[in-house]
């Protein structure tokens, strides 16, 4: 029988999610066209959440010339979460991988809300393998909360698949880009996020801990969520001040989720942009950039008393 009161039913699963410090219960979102300067981190968060957004699915469809998928990891399932496949825009063919949350109630719970398992990142391992043979760039679309945190995933050995993804992208010897087009959790988002062009969307976010995961452990209360969102330095703008992202994919005002055929438009021509600019520089090379740019992450300025 179809359920009919789909929003209640989210609402009660991701209030148990939200419990566990994986993603916030439903709250409200801004809408309008506010401009990005005017809002909170916190209100950033909450966009990048918002249900309407542009999942991987609707830029597949929007953007992309011809897909095929690939499906399975070979050795426990297919996950749900994350989507992969043959992608072509204009005359660049590549391998694409994006994290997938689901449209309605029925997808979310397939897709386990964008939270992937062990079998989703060996998926995407695999297929990242298959275009180096094939000699294709890879690009990956982020958006998940976190990596799944239960029980079975773990006797799976997620943090081995995570970790496993780390290390082969760094080897990786084929041009990899990608972008956080909603959320970008912790190692569920850097199991795909080793690459060569970091950039992220302009609503969206990156962080090593949810907002409310982060309220949970300093505060006691995820109520403390908003002040937890200031103190990571979770946007994009923040990403871009330290270093961490390319550059910001601008949105509408408002969000992508406003004008979703003009946010693919703009993200086709950064990821255009990328692969031609990656396409010029020597393997060897571009292996010997991408490991010097992840060695830098966390790196600081010692500073002595007098500020020298």
């Amino acid at each position: 029988m179809e359920v009919q009161d789909n929003n209640s039913i989210l609402q009660v699963a991701q209030r148990g999610l939200s419990n566990a410090g994986v993603i916030a219960p439903v709250t409200e979102v801004p809408s309008g066209e506010v401009p990005v300067n005017s809002l909170s981190p916190y209100d950033i968060v909450k966009l990048a959440r918002h249900p309407l957004r542009p999942l991987t699915s609707d830029y597949v469809t929007l953007m992309l010339d011809d897909f095929i998928e690939l499906h399975g990891d070979r050795l426990f399932g297919d996950d749900r979460s994350t989507i992969t496949g043959f992608a072509r825009i204009e005359n660049r063919r590549f391998m694409l991988i994006g994290q997938q949350k689901g449209k309605n109630t029925k997808e979310r719970l397939l897709c386990n809300f964008g939270m992937s398992n062990p079998e989703g990142y060996r998926k995407a391992l695999q297929k990242m393998k298959l275009a180096e043979r094939l000699g294709l760039p890879v690009v990956t679309l982020i958006d998940t909360p976190g990596a799944n945190p239960d029980i079975g995933a773990e006797e799976r050995g997620q943090a081995y698949a995570i970790a496993e993804n780390i290390l082969q992208m760094l080897r990786l010897t084929t041009p990899i880009v990608s972008i956080v087009i909603g959320e970008g959790g912790s190692g569920g988002a850097l199991g795909i996020g080793v690459c060569d062009k970091f950039s992220i969307m302009e609503y969206a976010y990156c962080s090593v801990i949810s907002p409310e995961g982060c309220a949970a452990i300093l505060w006691k209360d995820a109520e403390n969520a908003p002040e937890a969102a200031s103190a990571l330095k979770l946007t994009a703008k923040d990403l871009l001040e330290q270093g961490l992202v390319e550059e910001i994919i601008p949105e509408p005002k408002g969000g992508a989720h406003l004008n979703p055929p003009k946010s693919a438009s703009t993200l086709k021509t950064f990821i255009l942009k990328y692969l031609e600019e990656l396409s010029t520089i020597p393997k060897d090379h571009l292996l010997s950039l991408r490991n010097s740019r992840y060695m830098k992450i966390g790196c600081y300025k010692e500073e002595n008393f007098n500020g020298e």
